[in-house]
């Protein structure tokens, strides 16, 4: 992932494995990576990964299934079909989409206060979790 992208690294993410899903690496019905390798492929953190998969959750392209990982249910609409999905959902859809997105980037912001709390109160002999 290239340095120019100023989205979200979970934005980036998404889109890649949304893109791996188009190319066919990932087809519906098979199981991704689980999300400790995700982490250490594109060198983030957990809650990185969680942030990233929830969008794909959410735009109906996976499932994640308790204790077994995350599936392809779907593909990504293309072209017109996109556009009229999108047109048919709802006002109350958006409403509750962008106050989803607000609480995403709000965990996330206490997730990294919680890392950063972590760091200053760790004693020099315990090593990092």
């Amino acid at each position: 992932m290239g340095n120019t992208d100023r989205r979200r690294p979970y934005l980036r993410i998404a889109e890649a494995i949304r893109n791996e899903i188009v190319d066919g690496r990932y087809g519906v019905g098979e199981q991704l990576p689980v999300a400790r390798e995700l982490a250490n492929r594109y060198g983030v953190a957990m809650m990185t990964i969680g942030n990233a998969l929830a969008v794909l959750r959410d735009e109906g392209l996976i499932e994640t299934r308790q204790g077994s990982g995350s599936f392809v249910i779907g593909t990504p609409e293309t072209g017109d079909d996109r556009q009229a999905v999108t047109e048919e959902r709802s006002e109350e859809f958006r409403v509750l989409s962008e106050q989803l997105r607000e609480i995403r980037e709000h965990v996330q912001k206490l997730s990294f206060r919680l890392d950063d709390l972590d760091a200053r109160t760790r004693r020099p002999d315990q090593p990092a979790q």
